[in-house]
């Protein structure tokens, strides 16, 4: 009889009888961990080698992924490798353009563990994980076993309520990584540069989901150990890569270039031309911003005739955007709004002008620096402030 109160004892609070509150303290402090080690460990040192990492904090990252959600180095770099390389076309793996924001949202964890049952994509993109001892007859042969005895850890401190947190830490990465990065991270947000894909960032603060919440920063600059790069954003992420590094524990290997500006040069030459390739992204962001602002001057003017402002608003929303990243649905809009602004037409015809100098593929380096000056020269003399402004600011670009 005693023996069996004291199972029923242990069954009702576990080994600790802790509290509903040190519970979910300790839910908290262990699903923090797992998103750390996706981030620092998964993506930022093993997918895109933006950082090395010491082997104790590196194998730690290793177990701990193990025992909390079963996942394989060679599967998880090889998925995401795919998913850069082929972004927002039907060979992504989960890309809600592609497959709907429905679909990976709701079964993105599906669409992984589907993608990592091809042989091809993890020969051609898990290349230079880990194959180890450890790694060979234990986190891959066993991937399984490990929530196995995470579950019987947590029924061991807490009892029944072992369970609840068990299965918290099983729905963690599906729905934050899975779901929330792969799908709200391609569909819903802000964009502080104008990648090729789709990319955004859910917040400017990455604290839930260990900064990858600022997930167009990451697809503009994949290799950085750094995704943060406003000033008012924040990615605790970061914070533990210089906390080790401090230690000893990390190298960092890359972090998103800074553009400099020095004297404005009399006519842009070829390190103008160097800058303008290297900072592309930077330096579209700022002609995004004149674009933007010349769109409010042009809508302060309508509302001061009292005139119907909801075109000249949609095109606002989507005129620094790169074409293909229009809708359909708005561009006969759109054509008719910069026929009838030609400072807005002006502008975005540069633009388009501008970004061509990177894409072209033919033209020799002393072509493209005299296409550069030729630009800045017409954007001067353009009678346009800021298209004035951003070109000599551009002359005193450097890389």
């Amino acid at each position: 009889m005693i023996l069996l109160d004291a199972a029923l004892d242990w069954l009702a609070h576990g080994l600790f009888a802790a509290s509903w509150w040190q519970i979910v303290l300790y839910t908290l402090a262990v699903t923090h961990i797992t998103i750390l080690s996706v981030t620092l460990y998964l993506h930022r040192h093993q997918a895109h080698r933006a950082l090395d990492l010491h082997a104790l904090p590196s194998h730690f990252f290793r177990f701990w992924l193990w025992l909390t959600t079963g996942q394989v180095t060679k599967e998880w770099v090889g998925v995401h490798r795919k998913h850069h390389a082929k972004c927002e076309t039907m060979e992504d793996p989960h890309s809600p353009h592609a497959h709907g924001i429905k679909t990976v949202l709701y079964t993105g964890a599906e669409l992984y563990r589907a993608e990592t049952k091809n042989k091809e994509t993890l020969a051609k993109f898990g290349r230079g994980t880990p194959d180890d001892w450890i790694e060979r007859n234990l986190y891959t042969r066993f991937s399984w076993q490990g929530v196995g005895l995470m579950l019987i850890i947590n029924l061991a401190l807490f009892g029944v309520a072992g369970l609840s947190v068990w299965a918290v830490q099983m729905m963690w990465i599906p729905i934050t990584a899975a779901g929330i990065i792969n799908g709200i991270g391609h569909y819903w947000g802000y964009r502080n540069f104008e990648a090729p894909d789709a990319s955004t960032n859910v917040s400017p603060w990455g604290i839930i989901i260990g900064g990858e919440e600022l997930h167009n920063n990451h697809h503009t600059y994949p290799t950085s150990a750094k995704f943060s790069v406003k000033p008012y954003e924040f990615d605790i992420g970061w914070g533990y890569i210089r906390a080790m590094e401090i230690m000893g524990l990390a190298s960092v290997k890359k972090v998103p270039p800074r553009l400099r500006l020095g004297a404005i040069q009399p006519v842009a030459d070829e390190k103008t031309l160097e800058a303008l390739i290297a900072h592309r992204y930077e330096v579209m962001a700022g002609f995004a911003r004149e674009l933007r602002r010349a769109g409010k001057a042009e809508l302060a003017l309508l509302e001061a005739k009292k005139a119907d402002v909801s075109g000249l608003k949609l095109a606002n929303r989507w005129l620094h955007r790169d074409e293909d990243k229009v809708p359909a649905a708005a561009r006969p809009q759109i054509a008719q709004i910069r026929a009838e602004h030609p400072v807005l037409d002006k502008m975005v015809t540069m633009r388009e002008e501008l970004r061509q100098m990177w894409l072209s593929t033919s033209a020799s380096r002393e072509q493209l620096a005299a296409d550069l000056q030729g630009w800045c020269h017409r954007a001067e003399e353009s009678g346009i402030a800021a298209l004035r402004e951003f070109s000599m600011k551009l002359r005193a670009a450097r890389a």
